[in-house]
């Protein structure tokens, strides 16, 4: 975290001397990227000897972890209203023009392998509101040294076409453009006014300490490979294993002929002597066994990510599944609370615009409805959206429903079916006291 005091001004040395600090954080940014894509230690370990069997095997674990989460947190997209139907009508209008849902979507995938990443607001060039995502390799944020750690400026950079430093730094009122000359300083060539009154990048974390979800769990999955891969090469090895001759002395034709017949018939000689076995290597089947299946329990215990694919999930219903997943609503919790920050951040700076319906602190009236991807269950969902109506609103009982995506949606279409209905017996009425 790039902390700096409060009335620091922004130089082309200074600027340089944040980016190489950023740039040391890249090694781990490059290894947890290549755990995620599958690109594990185990595949780039020292060649064993040509004899040896050498099966390099990895179980993405790490993939596993990220998408089950995220499934779990954001399969169902974020639900974005506001009392007033004119914001209300611009908010889904801006979501489905930047392709929000997917947006929202990627940014807590980055958020859960890198512990952290950052998203931009902008206006393009027909002047219209922008929003994209950034991996945490391409940006920082640098914050004041206040209580409360106030964002001063967001820099976003990359090596050009030369490979050659290029970007850009935002504050509070502009955008700055900068690159690296020849002798490797930044220059300033170009700034740029922007709407939003604070920094236009904003960081979302994945808890406090931005630790991605499968970097606690990250030497475990090495293990693992390691473990299953040697296990292979002990299968291998005994489908290899040596044949032992002791007590008669085979030239390399007899050799060749029990090798390509698999038959041995051997005379002459004091046959009581004679041992014909295959060379055992020591057999640490059970343990190979009881250690990859401690790690695999291990992996899912502490990445607190539930196994989905474990034999007795889907045997489970109701509130014991919940139980089962209690762990991983804790982490979904965690994410809401911190994602819901970033979001309150992105509407505000939108409503610091002049060209969007909302204005002053109407923003504060938007309200997120993250929904876990639990596995539905109708029939209990109807009873239980039954027992509630007269008890609570007929919107929140609609909002048990996972079928209903909206539930005051839902309700306006409730009602105006029941006008309808009503109009339709009222004329049927009237004619039958006409007749």
């Amino acid at each position: 975290m790039f902390i700096l005091e409060s009335d620091t001004e922004m130089t082309e040395e200074l600027l340089l001397e944040l980016i190489n600090k950023h740039k040391s954080s890249h090694e781990r940014y490059n290894r947890l990227k290549k755990m995620y894509k599958g690109d594990h230690p185990i595949l780039h370990q020292k060649k064993k000897e040509e004899y040896k069997p050498d099966n390099r095997l990895v179980v993405n674990y790490a993939k596993y972890i990220v998408d089950t989460l995220n499934g779990f947190f954001i399969g169902i997209p974020i639900k974005v209203s506001h009392e007033s139907d004119e914001i209300n009508n611009y908010l889904d209008f801006v979501d489905k023009f930047n392709d929000q849902d997917d947006n929202n979507a990627e940014l807590s995938k980055l958020c859960s392998i890198y512990g952290h990443a950052y998203e931009m607001v902008f206006i393009d060039g027909d002047g219209m509101l922008g929003i994209t995502y950034i991996e945490p390799q391409e940006a920082f944020v640098v914050y004041d040294n206040s209580i409360v750690g106030k964002p001063m400026f967001g820099v976003r950079y990359y090596n050009n076409a030369d490979k050659k430093l290029e970007g850009s730094f935002s504050d509070k009122h502009q955008i700055i453009y900068f690159r690296e000359n020849d002798e490797g300083k930044l220059y300033f060539y170009d700034e740029k006014p922007h709407l939003f009154g604070d920094i236009p990048i904003i960081e979302y974390v994945e808890n406090e300490e931005k630790i991605g979800a499968f970097e606690g769990v990250e030497t475990l999955i090495n293990a693992y490979n390691k473990g299953l891969s040697e296990k292979a090469n002990d299968v291998d090895y005994f489908a290899d294993a040596y044949l032992k001759i002791l007590g008669a002395e085979l030239d390399d034709k007899t050799i060749k002929k029990l090798r390509d017949s698999r038959t041995i018939n051997m005379a002459g000689g004091d046959i009581d002597k004679l041992i014909v076995e295959f060379l055992e290597k020591p057999n640490a089947d059970e343990t190979q066994e009881n250690l990859i299946n401690r790690l695999e329990k291990l992996i899912f215990q502490i990445s607190m990510v539930m196994n989905i694919n474990d034999e007795t999930f889907g045997t489970q219903s109701g509130i014991a599944l919940k139980y089962k997943l209690q762990s991983m609503e804790n982490l979904a919790k965690t994410k809401e609370r911190k994602f819901a920050s970033g979001l309150n951040r992105r509407y505000k700076m939108i409503a610091n615009t002049s060209i969007t319906p909302i204005k002053g602190d109407e923003w504060t009236g938007i309200k997120y409805q993250f929904t876990r991807n639990y596995p539905a269950n109708i029939l209990e969902e109807s009873q239980i959206a039954k027992n509630l109506i007269g008890v609570t609103s007929k919107e929140t009982a609609l909002s048990v429903l996972s079928i209903v995506d909206n539930a005051k949606d839902e309700v306006d279409r409730i009602n105006d079916e029941y006008d309808i209905d009503n109009e339709y017996d009222f004329d049927r009425n009237r004619v039958d006291l006409d007749e």
